[in-house]
């Protein structure tokens, strides 16, 4: 069965740090681009970064480049997301997303491209 299950999720203080974890099945990680998106209350859900199934290329929204970090490990076919300096502006419900492909170093950065969706995880930064 194909899933995607995200995990850790939390509250964090401004200037904080949290690491977000989707494992993937493993009919759906194989060769697939992944993906993390975001929605915040009353907002619509946003682009935050993704990965190609080769692992070398990576794409960030503005909002984030520089502060988080995606990266995969085909070992245990988990996608990670590494946020640092965190800001209130980042609270929202964290989705991992993954779209099957032949190309190993695309990826992409609409939602509707994507073919498999996680729950979500929330992540709430505040003092």
């Amino acid at each position: 069965q194909e899933q995607l299950v995200e995990s850790g999720g939390g509250l964090v203080q401004p200037g904080g740090s949290l690491r977000l974890s989707c494992a993937a099945s493993v009919s759906i990680f194989g060769r697939s681009a992944m993906a993390w998106f975001r929605q915040a209350p009353g907002k619509e859900r946003e682009f935050v970064a993704a990965v190609a199934w080769g692992g070398l290329a990576t794409g960030y929204s503005d909002s984030v480049k520089g502060r988080f970090t995606i990266s995969r490990d085909g070992t245990t076919n988990t996608v990670f997301l590494q946020m640092n300096s965190l800001n209130p502006e980042d609270t929202a419900v964290y989705y991992c997303a993954s779209k099957g492909t032949y190309y190993s170093g695309t990826y992409w950065s609409q939602d509707s491209d994507y073919d498999y969706w996680g729950q979500g995880t929330q992540v709430t930064v505040s003092s």
